[in-house]
């Protein structure tokens, strides 16, 4: 492998990365702990992660249990899901709270469904970016003879068609969670 083909794998695979966590964001009829990833907690003055502050459970399908180790951060945890864009209000019974995920409607799955295509497309398209711009700095390097920045662009483009047949395959994964009842 070559130094493009190296720098064109890490970029591409952070794309990857990029896109199973917009996927956790989705979300479905079934309970997953990274849905509570980007809320952040007040925690002593300090906005904190609820990971870092409270076991969070899947007993059952539909439900996550947030437990926090340290009981006085319950009501913050709860104040903090409130007023988050996850939509699903937290039942707190003292020692730890409940988050009922609802399963969402047909209609319901269908946008969820088109949103996550969204995010797979805007994934196919920062693939073909890092394709382009590899491609540029192959044209641009003199050491490689015009055989040479042929093979390179070949690799190059048998590394994208892998990148996007994976985004595919998780995009239909995904939707296929999607539209489970």
């Amino acid at each position: 492998m070559s130094v493009h083909s190296d720098k064109a794998k890490q970029s591409m695979e952070k794309c990857i990365e990029a896109l199973k966590n917009n996927f956790g964001r989705v979300r479905t009829g079934r309970a997953n702990p990274h849905a509570l990833d980007h809320i952040k907690v007040d925690y002593y003055g300090q906005p904190t992660p609820i990971s870092q502050l409270a076991a969070i459970k899947v007993p059952e399908a539909s439900m996550l249990l947030v437990e926090p180790w340290d009981k006085t951060a319950l009501k913050s945890i709860e104040k903090a899901i409130e007023s988050s864009d996850l939509g699903i209000t937290p039942s707190n019974d003292g020692s730890a709270i409940r988050l009922p995920f609802p399963m969402p409607t047909e209609e319901r799955r269908r946008e969820l469904a088109k949103e996550c295509s969204q995010i797979a497309e805007e994934a196919r398209v920062a693939i073909r970016n890092v394709r382009r711009d590899i491609n540029g700095k192959i044209e641009r390097d003199e050491e490689l003879s015009e055989d040479d920045q042929k093979r390179e662009k070949n690799g190059i483009q048998k590394l994208t068609d892998t990148y996007i047949a994976q985004i595919e395959s998780l995009l239909k994964t995904k939707t296929s969670e999607i539209m489970e009842i």
